[in-house]
């Protein structure tokens, strides 16, 4: 009888303890692919959380890259969102990258590892490419992008490093056609690229109720509270959707740098009354607020700088829940909402475009029926777990075997 192939994963986007608010979806596929292969898990530490641990049968190992209550580096919104936040944390950079370098390496020096996948080509991509310069017999590697890192991080130097660890990683997949293109003008070769995104539990999780009631009136955003969501061109139609549609009302979910200016501007358009911040919620509570919401609103923007969506899978989430969606016009977001068939897409940074759309389906309850039915049954055919882990599943297998 033949041994299960131990895959180790580099991530650091992952649950800290049972119930954290930190997005799952790495959770979720080493989940799934546990059933196939050893999964083990290499993530940062951070205060409260355990140096190692089981989480659902998956072996997690944190590594600590300084004094617990300092290490404010990942997690609370990602590396990005939390160097923009404070500068303090660039002084973090060494250490945990460093850090996280020796646990690789100490892992690979003590353990049978077949494949390692690494989530974001910098950090983690970065890091298995140099210990790969290092180790004899490196095992096979996937880097997954999921869009920030080749989308968001700009400049010679860091698209050296990308261009670079493209190379070095012996698969390299992206989570939309829009991050893929970029991936190629980087130098991804096409038999090296896959496009996979990241996946949603269309059967427990994520699916429509038998018993919440449908408002005919709430609408609702779920995001990062940064600049690429636009939530503020969601705030500036808001006016005009009250006086066309009176009664009706904005929730907001989540938090982020431009949470207080946001509030600020809600104050200053008078629609206070309208708008309620719930700040950030418990994974599993987010469903119930798809179903019971009319319209989901994701107003995403491509920043100056270059950042935007990398897949938009709150979208693929709420049409899960056969929630009507409007969203920007977006290269990453069009995988996921076909205009007029499964949602309606808009120009970014339209606050009348925005107005158009929501006040139409607000009027129009069949049609927002028709486009959650199709909605869903895209997201079910394309972007459910058992169809994205299957695919990874495949990847690895390949590779290991090779």
């Amino acid at each position: 009888m033949t041994s299960r192939k131990k895959v180790l994963v580099l991530t650091s986007t992952f649950p800290r303890w049972v119930g954290d608010k930190e997005p799952p979806f790495v959770f979720e596929l080493c989940r799934r692919l546990d059933g196939q292969f050893d999964v083990l898990v290499l993530a940062p530490h951070a205060d409260g959380a355990k140096c190692s641990e089981s989480m659902a049968g998956i072996d997690v190992v944190r590594f600590r890259y300084f004094f617990a209550r300092w290490e404010r580096l990942a997690y609370q919104g990602g590396i990005l969102a939390n160097l923009k936040r404070s500068r303090w944390c660039y002084l973090l950079l060494p250490f945990f990258f460093i850090s996280q370098l020796a646990a690789l390496w100490r892992i690979l020096r003590h353990q049978r590892i077949d494949a390692i996948h690494a989530h974001w080509i910098i950090p983690q991509g970065l890091t298995v490419a140099i210990v790969g310069l290092l180790i004899k017999n490196m095992p096979p590697w996937i880097c997954t992008s999921h869009g920030g890192d080749l989308l968001g991080l700009n400049g010679w130097l860091l698209n050296r490093i990308k261009r670079w660890v493209i190379r070095s990683s012996s698969l390299l997949t992206v989570v939309s056609k829009a991050v893929a293109d970029c991936a190629l003008s980087l130098g991804a070769k096409t038999e090296q690229l896959r496009t996979i995104s990241m996946g949603v539990d269309t059967r427990e999780r994520f699916s429509p109720s038998t018993t919440s009631v449908c408002s005919d009136n709430e609408l609702l955003f779920v995001g990062r509270l940064v600049e690429k969501k636009g939530v503020t061109y969601l705030l500036d139609a808001m006016p005009e959707i009250i006086r066309q549609c009176p009664g009706v009302h904005l929730s907001v979910v989540g938090n982020g740098p431009e949470e207080n200016a946001l509030k600020q501007q809600a104050d200053r358009l008078g629609i206070a009354h309208a708008v309620t911040f719930l700040g950030s919620l418990n994974n599993s509570e987010i469903p119930e607020l798809y179903r019971r919401a009319t319209v989901f609103v994701a107003p995403s923007i491509v920043t100056v700088q270059g950042d935007q969506e990398g897949l938009g899978l709150v979208l693929v989430e709420a049409l899960a829940c056969e929630c009507p969606v409007v969203a920007s016009d977006l290269l990453a977001i069009r995988d996921v909402v076909v205009h007029e068939d499964t949602g309606f897409l808009v120009p970014q940074k339209s606050p009348e475009a925005i107005v158009s759309a929501v006040v139409t389906l607000l009027a129009k309850p069949e049609l927002r029926r028709q486009l959650a039915i199709k909605g869903r049954d895209h997201v079910i055919r394309n972007f459910d777990w058992s169809i994205v882990a299957s695919r990874y599943a495949a990847l690895i297998g390949k590779l290991v075997e090779q």
